[in-house]
């Protein structure tokens, strides 16, 4: 079998590999990416390039982004790495590090990753209370009242989130939710500031929550880690006291993904 790597070096990437580097490469970016960066980066002819994208994009793992010309993940290529998060052996040792979170804070912990039009609930563990909010894993919830997108945005560079932002819709959840893009990046800026974002009643009233990132290798927001509770257990003072042990959480299953 031949060395792919030393294939690679030459140029001359093998027929059957060229797809899946192509949405490496896009991945691994972190931002959508012109055609020609992709050219560029595996050394392959523009007009194979074009031929991937246009496959990847038809069949769903990558689509445009809203310039019309660069690339994205899409949305089973969204779908394979969270199938790949979620597999057995990691899926079993997350838990154990959201269920210690839990049983030290008191309150539901989630996992979310963003998606296309909101952030997506991998993971979560219950909290043992009656009173809780029931939000199952694959919900999908607002970026911009939420902590878990707020924490997404506040992560983006400041040209893409202004690209987010000029179609993001921000609508109302509750009479607290943030409707102004001005407000947005003001408590974006609060939020990149300190580290960790809130939701004081939001997205849900009588709920308030916290999130931190959670980062790969690059540095780069991967999904988020939060923790919400009823109003008539916490504020949003005192659910923020618990911001610490959140990220040290945070810290476990980063080095768990890197694993």
């Amino acid at each position: 079998m031949p060395d792919a790597s030393a294939t690679e070096s030459k140029g001359q990437i093998p027929t059957n590999l060229r797809l899946l580097l192509l949405l490496e490469e896009v991945a691994k970016a972190g931002v959508p990416v012109a055609p020609s960066a992709l050219s560029d980066a595996l050394r392959l002819p523009k007009p194979t390039v074009h031929r991937l994208l246009l496959t990847a994009e038809e069949e769903g793992f990558l689509q445009r982004d809203i310039d019309g010309r660069s690339y994205g993940p899409g949305r089973r290529l969204r779908k394979l790495a969270g199938n790949t998060l979620s597999s057995q052996r990691l899926r079993t040792e997350r838990l154990a590090i959201m269920q210690a979170l839990e049983s030290e804070v008191g309150e539901t912990c989630n996992l979310a990753a963003p998606g296309r039009y909101g952030m997506v609930y991998l993971d979560r563990v219950e909290t043992h209370w009656p009173l809780r909010m029931q939000l199952p894993v694959g919900t999908q919830v607002p970026f911009h009242c939420t902590a878990s997108g707020k924490m997404y945005l506040s992560s983006l560079r400041i040209d893409k989130l202004k690209r987010v932002l000029s179609w993001l819709e921000l609508e109302p959840s509750t009479a607290q939710s943030i409707t102004t893009a001005d407000q947005l990046l003001e408590e974006l800026a609060v939020t990149r500031s300190r580290g960790f974002s809130t939701d004081n009643q939001e997205f849900m009233d009588n709920m308030v929550a916290v999130a931190v990132p959670i980062r790969d290798t690059e540095g780069r927001l991967m999904t988020t880690l939060s923790i919400h509770a009823p109003r008539q257990r916490h504020d949003i003072e005192s659910l923020t006291k618990v911001v610490p042990q959140v990220q040290e959480a945070a810290k476990r299953l980063e080095m768990l993904n890197r694993s």
